[in-house]
């Protein structure tokens, strides 16, 4: 089953720019899809789509099997939202909103236990909001999300303003919300936030979806083979390492050999050379960071789109998984 789908959504705003292009996208049921993109590429534009805060200029949209220009009530009644920026009351209190959005949706909540399952005691509870930091809206604001326990979560910049603590704690509720079968949708420009919850992630590039997957499918696309460190007895003299198919450069630290590699089946030669020579204590593997994939992606995007001066076409990535 499908949570959310768009064929073609495109927005342009007055002057003739585009913030969405072509937009084809499917997010599954019971999925965390991570959205990426840098500031200005189009994914505030394109969550506005969904909820119909925004029409779009060419294409459609479905949420929940509803499309958003006739069926947005339908929509938000089973969607919880965290907007960037999210606009609070400075009068009332946190527990006030959490009572709020509950009355607006014909729902039930036990408003302290709402607030501190996102990290706000009692007393932050019966707080005015006007007194909250930073990080204590975004709180709320992700509690107000919750409420009602949405079939679907959007979330915009869900951990803007808050600490380590804070970003650990979300990612476990977005977990719990998944486990219990919800689809969560949220963008970010955290990367290491996204990793660490999302089963697919999908990198927009001024308006244009460049590729989409799991992290692991869009390494193997890109054939990024990953660093290996390997701990040594002893450094051989004259490695050679670099020489090797597959080895990009190999540095040295104390008895630890450490080679980024662009196959990945390069692995096993480095640890193969290293053990001929020497006696091999410990071999650490570690995947292509997220902000890699993401660098390399958008950064062939732009060159595939400087091309199409030429009159060539660029070209979008997607990958199984």
């Amino acid at each position: 089953m499908t949570a959310i789908q768009t064929t073609g959504l495109t927005k342009r705003f007055d002057g003739g720019v585009v913030a969405v292009d072509d937009l084809d996208l499917r997010v599954r049921e019971g999925e965390v899809f991570g959205f990426l993109g840098p500031n200005g590429a189009g994914k505030s534009t394109v969550i506005n789509m969904l909820l119909d805060f925004v029409r779009p200029t060419e294409g459609s949209a479905t949420v929940l099997g509803h499309d958003p220009t006739t069926d947005a009530d339908r929509i938000r009644r089973r969607t919880g939202v965290l907007p960037e920026g999210s606009s609070l009351y400075e009068r009332l209190t946190g527990r006030e909103h959490v009572e709020w959005v509950a009355r607006a949706n014909d729902v039930s909540v036990d408003a302290g236990a709402a607030l501190d399952r996102v990290g706000l005691s009692s007393a932050d509870a019966d707080r005015a909001v006007g007194g909250y930091s930073k990080g204590m809206r975004q709180r709320l604001a992700f509690a107000m999300a919750l409420v009602g326990e949405p079939d679907l979560l959007i979330l915009d910049e869900p951990s803007a303003g808050l600490d380590p603590n804070g970003m650990q704690e979300f990612r476990e509720i977005v977990r719990e919300e998944a486990r219990d079968g919800r689809t969560v949708f949220f963008s970010s420009h955290v990367l290491g936030e996204v990793e660490a919850v999302c089963d697919r992630i999908g990198i927009l590039d001024d308006g244009e979806l460049v590729a989409t997957g799991t992290p692991d499918a869009l390494r193997t696309t890109l054939e990024f083979g990953g660093t290996i460190s390997v701990d040594v007895a002893r450094v051989p003299d004259d490695l050679a390492l670099e020489r090797r198919n597959g080895v990009e450069s190999v540095t040295v630290e104390g008895s630890t050999v450490r080679a980024s590699l662009a196959d990945p089946t390069a692995k096993a030669e480095v640890v193969a050379a290293l053990d001929e020579r020497t006696r091999v204590l410990d071999i650490v593997s570690e995947e292509t960071s997220l902000e890699r994939l993401f660098n390399t992606y958008t950064s062939n995007h732009r060159a595939e789109r400087s091309l199409t001066d030429d009159g060539r076409e660029g070209t979008r990535t997607e990958v199984a998984g």
